[in-house]
């Protein structure tokens, strides 16, 4: 029985810890989707293939998300540390690639 509980909780731990960097990423994702319809207009194809790469950036950290359900609990830590290390990139690299573009932006002004 104690065992059972010791596996719950460490899926709801894993859950939680699930979704709040799906809302990370998601909320970033949303940025650069917002970014790049904007670089589409403009035709910016230096700017759209930066944006690419975080896409790609992005499916790599869902799959990351994905394995670690069959991660070993032993393991999780880890796997964790890794997946928010890869967060905070693909985050900072959004922020990097908007404000750029809202520089150029401001500089053609």
């Amino acid at each position: 029985m104690a065992i059972e509980r010791t596996h719950g909780g460490s899926s709801s731990t894993l859950e939680g810890y699930e979704g709040k960097i799906a809302s990370k990423v998601q909320e970033a994702k949303e940025r650069l989707e917002q970014f790049e319809a904007k670089a589409k207009k403009k035709g910016a194809v230096a700017t759209i293939a930066a944006i690419g790469g975080l896409h790609l950036a992005k499916r790599h950290i869902d799959r990351k998300l994905q394995d670690l359900k069959t991660t070993h609990t032993a393991n999780q830590a880890r796997a964790k540390a890794d997946i928010d290390t890869e967060v905070a990139a693909f985050i900072a690299a959004v922020a990097e690639l908007v404000k750029k573009g809202h520089a150029e932006n401001e500089a053609k002004k």
